[in-house]
């Protein structure tokens, strides 16, 4: 049991933390189990993961999602829209892409695409491409700017992200900053973006669960709290942080990670 917390207390933690950081998750999850051994953390342990990050976003945007969901209700009831309406539209737009390419594409994905040498070529072709976005884009807008062909062009971007490597949220930043969006917009666009997609993933992943027999729900549980601590956390920091330090610090993190993977594990 003591192995188990232990185990469970790392991984939340690598999860949450790089859930919602520009810095993939995939290539974090490859290290532990190829320095130390571990098996697959299991089906179980993916769901806890999931709803634990889904409930960090949730709760920090509370609000927010509170206005859109209102306002979106109120458009359909003929009040007319607002830039929190507007919103709403985005996100379902940006979020159609990567459902339907995410469908029908899994079993490729699972099958070609999860390898030690996709996620290392990930990691560094998307911090460069990251590290253009951020120098190039010179971004001055906001949400309240954001048109639904550039909601449109995030979420086909967001289809990259099933590639293990690209990280979800550095794509779908990279995108926004390509749409001209400040670093601010673009790192809270892709935080909303990330909760119908992690609620997707997670409740196929719970389907799935449901047929397991045997299941540690102590350590399930914790790792849950766990996870959605630290997740929390991320975003609080992060965005406080963004708009002074830039994505430059996440770009040289992905490279130097790009090459330890390919230098150690391939």
């Amino acid at each position: 049991m003591e192995f188990d917390f232990i185990r469970a207390t790392f991984l939340a933690f690598i999860q949450g933390l790089t859930e919602f950081l520009p810095i993939s998750s995939s290539a974090h999850l490859i290290l532990p189990s190829a320095l130390l051994g571990w098996e697959d953390q299991g089906l179980a342990f993916d769901v806890a993961v999931h709803i634990g990050t889904l409930s960090a976003v949730v709760v920090y945007f509370r609000h927010e999602l509170a206005r859109i969901v209102v306002s979106c209700v109120g458009q359909l009831a003929g009040k007319g829209s607002t830039a929190d309406s507007n919103l709403g539209w985005q996100l379902l737009i940006a979020t159609l892409p990567i459902i339907i390419v995410g469908f029908i594409g899994k079993d490729f994905v699972d099958q070609y695409l999860r390898s030690t040498t996709v996620i290392a070529s990930a990691t560094i072709v998307f911090a460069l491409v990251l590290l253009w976005a951020d120098k190039k884009s010179g971004g001055e807008l906001t949400l309240a700017d954001l048109t639904w062909k550039s909601a449109l062009f995030i979420g086909v971007l967001q289809i990259l992200a099933l590639v293990p490597g690209t990280s979800r949220s550095g794509i779908t930043m990279t995108a926004a900053l390509f749409c001209k969006l400040d670093r601010d917009s673009s790192s809270r666009f892709s935080f909303l973006l990330s909760i119908p997609v992690i609620a997707g993933a997670g409740t196929l992943l719970f389907i799935d669960l449901l047929s397991l027999e045997s299941v540690n729900w102590l350590v399930i549980c914790y790792a849950t709290l766990v996870a959605a601590v630290v997740a929390f956390s991320c975003i609080h920091f992060f965005l406080k942080a963004i708009s002074r330090m830039g994505f430059m610090p996440f770009v040289a993190y992905r490279l130097l990670l790009g090459i330890i993977l390919f230098a150690f594990f391939i």
